[in-house]
């Protein structure tokens, strides 16, 4: 039994119960964990494992601190305020010394030693060009992940990194390759992707995202990356620490130099580093805590177009960056062919026939269409858009009422036939049934199948009309519910006592008797006096403590609550250590 655990359980248990919920998340207790009391819960702080998971996480101020305190040198006024910081994560004691298996655990560890003064400088003409213009290919080059994302779910390796399928595919989009990953990453951060079984899924959040302007999109970015820094880089006033001084502030992180230089490449990619480590001006506001002002990054941006070229070959041409929320829509109904500042996007029947499976109509289509043309309409785009909506719908999926089954009808005969007969559609197992076609597989299956095969289908609801079914519906949002330690902490107190002195000497005891070992008791006698006796314990209960008293060889039963004291005998030498 650790000696040293007695202290700490006697804070804890006059520690609040919030500040104890917080001792246990920072220190990453599990919620169920079995402990029975707060001899149980000090005893597990102060394991070597315990310390070890804990210190990687401690600030370069934490844990110089700590330093200073393991190593005898005390505390100051500079490190007054993470003395207490330390003594909320049970790294201190109160008298501001560390438990001794803290004090082992961080005696041999190293600090890093700066001298120079770090200072923010500010980036040049020509570096607040390239940042910029790094920011712009970031965001857009993140949008069009999302957007791929949102067509279909993004397959990851279980190292949390995109597929080698998925960059095939994205390079091939034109998409730089090489930032993909950090890309997903700043994603994840600002929430607009979620993880659901190794797939990157678009989120409510995302699909608001898109809809944003240019300078918009990277505020809400810069903003949530600022937010989810590691405590060792935020500042008091909510900002972050010169960028120099990140790669210093996590020192006992085995982890933290491959974890800092990521950091910093996130930001460079952000436009919030310059060439040569200077800061660009719409950095600043970020870095002091501020909310992000884009208006300088803005003016630097290439300006947005809400118009396009359409010409006769069925393409589109935007003679520069087209609004967010337009550019979406538009890649509804056309599929993109380059991404630069002048933009091309070509319609087809195919991608025609995607934005009416997704709720377009050719009204819609043409209305907006000719909105946002500079050239009015050509013909042949008329045509194509016309055309593709009569032929939407030709065949109907729905659930049959009766039997359950999904039923496939058309007017067209012989495109029914087709769909009968076609290889690719064998797994739906469609037989012939009056009046169409029918299948044990649901309907939404059955639809989507007959869209990759390029079907002009539709499903049908039970009142007769059309639905629009999304084949990646973002999923719903769901607030991270912080573990709740309302029940360890109820078990915790139900077990305090109001005299934690005779509770630790029943721990005591209790933990002798399964060790058989040797007590030295002091017992207090009916006289007033005291006596020692050396006592191999054997048992315990009923209040008493039985044992065989070496120096008589004769068994003694003693009332607990007579014993003033107890320590462990060590067998060799004899000598005793405080219970």
């Amino acid at each position: 039994m650790s000696t040293h655990a007695r202290p700490l359980a006697v804070w804890l248990a006059s520690a609040p119960d919030s500040q104890l919920a917080m001792l246990f998340e920072a220190r990453g207790v599990r919620s169920d964990v079995a402990w029975l009391d707060f001899f149980d819960a000090a005893e597990a702080l102060l394991e070597p494992a315990s310390i070890e998971r804990m210190l990687p996480r401690l600030t370069l101020a934490e844990a110089t601190a700590l330093h200073r305190a393991a190593t005898g040198q005390g505390t100051s006024d500079e490190t007054e305020p993470q003395a207490e910081s330390l003594l909320a994560l049970a790294l201190l004691r109160p008298d501001g010394t560390p438990a001794p298996p803290v004090a082992d655990a961080v005696a041999t560890r190293e600090l890093p030693q700066i001298t120079e003064t770090v200072s923010t400088s500010p980036a040049s003409e020509e570096a607040h060009a390239h940042s910029a213009e790094r920011a712009f290919t970031s965001v857009g080059a993140l949008a069009d992940v999302l957007l791929l994302a949102r067509e279909s779910p993004l397959a990851l390796l279980t190292s949390g990194i995109l597929a080698a399928g998925e960059k095939r595919r994205m390079a091939d989009a034109g998409l730089p390759v090489e930032i993909l990953d950090d890309l997903v990453a700043l994603a994840a951060t600002a929430a607009l992707i979620t993880t659901i079984q190794r797939q990157v899924r678009l989120t409510s959040v995302g699909e608001a995202w898109l809809r944003l302007a240019a300078a918009e999109r990277w505020a809400g970015l810069a903003e949530a990356f600022r937010a989810a820094l590691p405590r060792g880089l935020r500042t008091a006033s909510g900002g972050w620490l010169p960028v120099p001084l990140w790669a210093h502030q996590h020192p006992w992180d085995p982890s933290w130099n491959e974890r800092s230089a990521t950091l910093i490449e996130r930001a460079r990619l952000l436009g919030l580093i310059a060439d040569g480590g200077a800061e660009p001006m719409w950095a600043s506001s970020l870095r002091e805590g501020a909310p992000a002002d884009a208006a300088a990054l803005q003016q630097m941006l290439p300006t947005e177009v809400d118009r396009i070229f359409l010409q006769n070959d069925l393409s589109a041409i935007a003679p520069g960056p087209l609004a967010s929320a337009l550019d979406v829509r538009l890649r509804g109904i056309a599929a993109r062919e380059s991404a630069a500042q002048a933009s091309s996007y070509r319609f087809t029947a195919e991608s025609v026939s995607h934005a009416l499976a997704a709720g377009e109509t050719a009204a819609s289509i043409l209305e907006f269409l000719g909105e946002l043309s500079l050239t009015g309409i050509p013909q042949p785009l008329e045509y194509l858009v016309t055309q593709t909506a009569q032929r939407h719908g030709l065949v109907r999926v729905f659930t049959d009422a009766e039997t359950g089954r999904t039923r496939v009808t058309s007017v067209d005969a012989t495109l029914l036939d087709a769909v009968g007969v076609d290889q690719v559609l064998r797994p739906l197992g469609l037989t012939r049934e009056s009046g169409g076609l029918s299948s044990r597989v649901g309907r939404d299956t059955v639809y989507w199948a007959l869209t990759d095969a390029r079907y002009p289908a539709s499903i049908v609801g039970s009142d007769g009309r059309p639905q629009v079914v999304d084949r990646n519906p973002a999923p719903p949002e769901e607030s991270a519910a912080a573990a709740s330690y309302d029940s360890l902490v109820a078990r915790l107190r139900a077990q305090q006592g109001p005299d934690a002195d005779a509770a630790w000497l029943d721990r005591e005891l209790e933990a002798a008797v399964r060790a058989k070992a040797v007590l030295l008791i002091e017992i207090a006698m009916p006289d007033g006096s005291t006596r020692e006796l050396q006592l191999e314990a054997s048992g315990l209960g009923g209040g008493r403590l039985r044992g065989r008293d070496r120096a008589a060889d004769v068994e003694r039963t003693l009332p607990v609550k007579s014993i003033r004291s107890a320590k462990v005998v060590s067998p060799s030498t004899g000598s005793g250590t405080d219970g």
